[in-house]
């Protein structure tokens, strides 16, 4: 049993027993590469990855790459979830290395944390194109022992680009931004199946919300992208069919099959996405498909309170073994009922989805709705003989914050339960601060430092929770976290705390970024109050940080 068995994350947990040598971040991994002169090996994952599960069968469980790595390297382990500031930063370096990115991260660096080499998901010998680990071990060993000089230089060299790259200049909003943004997304929009590119195609839920305000405005542009969207996403394999919720994203272009893991983010999101289409466009197929992922939310309650990060795409090793049907399991099932769910293929098993729905909905009428319950109650029953997957139990305050806001709206437009349910959530989070501050993860009793997105993402859900119920409390909640964010505040407004090798990287990608949902806080908070100050650090957060935003997908 290695160091981290003394770790509170479920992912680190994870990696107890292997035979690696792990550390966690910090201090003693650091003084331990300088003492000794080695290399920093960092391997960067979370519970629900797939690949990194593989990885981590395939080398970190065997003894003679143990080997390897614990004679010439210090090997780091991090979950990304409990640390995204250093997912971020070393995923921007692993992107100028490799020009790929993903997760497991696998990062060579100095003693003083700066990288030169790295890769994603290494198989332990040559295989598919890909260098063994071991071959890469050894690789990386004698460089750094014949030519360390060079690596070191090499190293310094993308730590100061990486540097430059995120110093921000003055920005503002161009007058034709819309029109921009909507160019830019028609020419990658799939007019077949919606969503956008070719594959694979993920959920993305902050763009989505994006496409949702302006089609709220009467941009038919938006809702032209919006709606076929939407509407395959629901019927699609990345929906669950059965259960509710959105699989982190499909491997295919018309959303079949699915990669199985399930995020807390995303659903929370997603449920937004579809509340609001739903009171847009009055489709019972969106408010369908937002109370069950909202219920699937529910679904993921830990017994203090709050809600668990994900569960993982793995049951018993195999990708998607409690989702998807086997051929026997199939073979149980009506001719209707598989003309409905359309079963795609994969490594034995069948992915479901609704695409059958407008066929037998025109086929059985009014008989349709006690169709599907039947069909969904008898889907479940499968499941629960199946082993199901890893829940990682972490509390993570800024995915929790999106899913206060999603129920905090859910409350507001359907009511109870998710009223209360919004309501003991804020309780929760709010009880986790320390010094005025919400941590960034909880488990076992134990809190991580938090982050700027921490105090935004639940200042936002405060808000959505007095615009739902009225109660002034949740505002003036909401105005105290606004005003202990102010601690992360120096010459800018800084993600993290923490001093770190690399320099942070903001972007909006799968979550939205610190600096736009501190704006958006500032904006609200603003107008509520009246307050001048605050929606002028809205303005001067935009004009810092909109310059430095990730491109369009």
């Amino acid at each position: 049993m290695n160091r981290l068995a003394r770790e509170k994350s479920p992912y680190l947990r994870l990696h107890k027993n292997d035979p690696v040598d792990w550390y966690p971040w910090g201090e003693e991994a650091f003084k331990k590469a300088k003492a000794e002169n080695k290399p920093i090996f960092l391997s960067v994952g979370y519970s629900s990855c797939h690949w990194c599960h593989v990885m981590a069968r395939e080398s970190f469980q065997d003894p003679r790459v143990a080997e390897l790595l614990n004679a010439h390297f210090v090997p780091v382990k991090v979950d990304r979830e409990e640390r995204p500031d250093i997912d971020a930063a070393y995923m921007q370096a692993l992107l100028a290395l490799t020009g790929q990115g993903g997760w497991p991260m696998s990062l060579f660096l100095t003693p003083e944390g700066k990288p030169f080499y790295g890769g994603t998901y290494f198989p332990k010998e040559d295989r598919l194109g890909l260098p063994g680990f071991k071959r890469v071990l050894l690789a990386v060993k004698e460089a750094w022992e014949k030519r360390r000089e060079r690596v070191e230089e090499e190293a310094q060299k993308l730590a100061q680009a990486l540097e430059k790259s995120v110093k921000k200049g003055a920005w503002s909003v161009p007058e034709a931004i819309h029109e921009e943004v909507l160019n830019r997304l028609e020419a990658l929009f799939d007019p077949v199946y919606g969503g956008f590119g070719e594959g694979p195609k993920f959920p993305q839920g902050p763009l989505l919300l994006y496409l949702l305000a302006r089609a709220a405005t009467g941009e038919k542009r938006a809702e032209a992208l919006l709606r076929p969207t939407l509407t395959r996403m629901a019927l699609g394999g990345v929906y669950d069919q059965v259960e509710g919720g959105f699989h982190r994203y499909a491997v295919d272009r018309a959303w079949r099959l699915p990669h199985f893991e399930k995020m807390l983010y995303d659903n929370a999101l997603l449920a937004r996405v579809y509340l609001g289409a739903w009171l847009l466009f009055h489709d019972p197929l969106y408010l369908r498909v937002a109370r069950e992922t909202l219920d699937f939310l529910l679904s993921l309650r830990l017994p203090e309170g709050g809600f668990a990060a994900s569960l993982d795409a793995e049951s018993e090793g195999e990708e998607g073994a409690y989702y998807a049907l086997e051929e026997g399991e199939l073979a149980g099932l009506s001719e209707l009922e598989r003309a409905y769910l359309s079963p795609f293929p994969f490594e034995g098993r069948y992915a479901l989805s609704a695409l059958g729905e407008e066929a037998v909905k025109s086929r059985l009428g009014e008989g349709f709705p006690s169709f599907l319950s039947e069909l969904k109650a008898k889907l479940r029953r499968i499941r629960q003989a199946k082993p199901k997957p890893l829940r990682d139990y972490k509390l993570l305050v800024d995915w929790n914050g999106l899913a206060l806001e999603a129920l905090a709206e859910a409350g507001r437009f359907l009511g109870e339960p998710y009223l209360q349910e919004a309501k003991a959530l804020a309780r929760r989070l709010l009880a986790l601060r320390q010094g005025g501050l919400l941590p960034h993860a909880h488990r076992l009793g134990e809190s991580t430092v938090g982050l700027l997105l921490d105090q935004a993402r639940v200042g936002l859900g405060l808000v959505a929770l007095y615009e739902a119920t009225g109660e002034w409390a949740w505002l003036m909640a909401a105005r105290e976290v606004l005003e202990a964010s102010r601690a992360f505040k120096a010459d800018g407004w800084r993600e993290t705390l923490e001093d770190l090798p690399l320099p942070p990287w903001t972007e909006e990608g799968a979550l939205p970024s610190a600096p736009s949902s501190l704006a958006l806080l500032f904006f609200h908070l603003g107008r509520i109050f009246e307050e001048e100050g605050y929606l002028k650090e809205a303005e001067g957060l935009l004009e810092e940080e909109g310059g430095a935003s990730a491109p369009l997908p």
